[in-house]
């Protein structure tokens, strides 16, 4: 009964730990469920946070800057959620800035080419050896062609230069268009300030064919207007001479003074209308040099001028330490030295020397005329070269104002220098520099 007992104790005891064992290991088992479906929640959260990163970050780099990250119930997302999302909204921020900025560029580039399209001169953008990369509307038009065909091309198939020479040289040189040989145009050359190795440059075209027509009809009325003007005036001088001569019988004194301050007038007006048709031949000026000695040449013209000088009562000095050969055309440089010792007598001061003086510096030989009289001013100085300017008018003169426009044409023509020094009320100094 004992044994009986005990042994349905020990078997009931194990009963009641077997159960207990089970108990837990269920409760264990349930843990370690609830357990691993958190962690698969986790993971399926953290797998579905780096998709979304993922999908926006592909999103980012095509463009789309409207994307953001979702918000995700992972460990330490938050703050890379924020830092993504504010990086993309700094991107879309800037994008935006630059889309305002290239918007205005558009328009300024817009504005830019609207303005060099509408100039009245051509533009071609080159290289060095005449490639053309860019041109105006008003170019391709010239060149008869559609404007985008034109880069690529040499400048040389659509235009030709007589003397062909290199395109950082080119100042107003006469070209032909191959399509329009009929017109005149001239090309200028600038050289672009880029940070590239190889040159580019401007050619700046210029249709110059009305200019060079209504320079043509000009010089043409010039010279017919000046040899209309010259045929009476020479008759006239012809009819003085001859009553000066008493070819038609005796005349009083008061005449023969008369006639003589008419044919001092004439002269002059010959001068004039003289000066005036050179003045529009200058451009096309011939000039035959020879070697000329100074001291016989100045002393020629001294005597030329002695009897006008002589009405001024003024004399002439020339001042020379040797004598001096310079190449030059004796007939023009006259001109020149006779119009300066007129202007000298003209606005010099009576009783007073007027000297010319020969001398010599490095590359030029110099002469000079030098009056002391009324001197010019500052503000007129730059000027008095220009043509149809003159002092005449401010000293009741006669004078048309291109004497000394023509003398400084003259010696340009030798490639030398026609320079004035000058102190108003003083003296005046011309200086004719010659090229030895």
């Amino acid at each position: 009964m004992f044994f009986y007992n005990s042994e349905h104790i020990l078997l009931f005891f194990l009963g009641v730990c077997l159960i207990t064992a089970i108990v837990f290991l269920t409760v264990i088992s349930v843990k370690l469920a609830i357990a691993l479906k958190n962690e698969r929640k986790r993971w399926n959260n953290i797998n579905d946070y780096i998709g979304d990163v993922t999908r926006t970050v592909n999103s980012v780099r095509y463009g789309n800057l409207s994307k953001k990250i979702s918000s995700f119930d992972t460990p330490d997302s938050k703050d890379l959620t924020e830092s993504l999302n504010r990086m993309i909204e700094t991107l879309h921020d800037r994008e935006t800035m630059i889309d305002e900025y290239r918007a205005e560029l558009v328009k300024q580039n817009q504005i830019l080419e609207a303005t060099i399209n509408s100039l009245s001169d051509g533009l071609i953008i080159t290289d060095t050896d005449g490639l053309i990369l860019r041109t105006t509307t008003l170019v391709a038009m010239w060149f008869g062609t559609d404007g985008k065909d034109i880069p690529g091309h040499n400048l040389f198939e659509y235009i030709e230069m007589k003397n062909k020479r290199p395109l950082s040289t080119w100042k107003d040189n006469d070209v032909v268009l191959l399509n329009d040989k009929a017109s005149n145009f001239t090309a200028s050359t600038v050289k672009l300030k880029l940070e590239d190795k190889k040159p580019k440059y401007i050619v700046i075209l210029k249709n110059v064919t009305d200019q060079r027509e209504l320079e043509t009809l000009k010089e043409d009325f010039v010279a017919t207007l000046t040899h209309d003007l010259k045929v009476p005036i020479i008759a006239e001088t012809n009819m003085i001479e001859l009553l000066l001569g008493e070819t038609f019988g005796k005349i009083s004194e008061k005449q023969f003074v008369a006639l003589k301050n008419m044919q001092s007038s004439n002269k002059e007006l010959l001068g004039l209308v003289q000066t005036v048709l050179d003045t529009y031949k200058v451009g096309k000026m011939t000039l035959y040099k020879e070697n000329i000695m100074l001291k016989s040449f100045l002393g020629e013209i001294i005597e030329e001028m002695t009897p006008i000088v002589k009405k001024s009562k003024n004399d002439i000095e020339l001042i020379l330490e040797r004598d001096i050969r310079v190449f030059a055309d004796k007939f023009q440089l006259k001109r020149v030295i006779k119009n300066l010792i007129q202007n000298a007598i003209s606005y010099g001061t009576p009783k007073t020397p007027i000297e010319i003086s020969i001398g010599e510096i490095p590359k030029y030989v110099t002469i000079k005329v030098t009056d002391h009289g009324a001197g010019i001013s500052k503000s007129d100085i730059d000027k008095i070269f220009n043509k149809y300017y003159s002092a005449s008018k401010k000293f009741r003169k006669i004078g048309t104002g291109l004497g000394l426009y023509l003398a400084f044409q003259i010696i340009k023509a030798h490639n030398g220098e026609l320079i004035v020094d000058s102190e108003e009320g003083k003296y005046t100094e011309f200086c004719i520099k010659i090229p030895v």
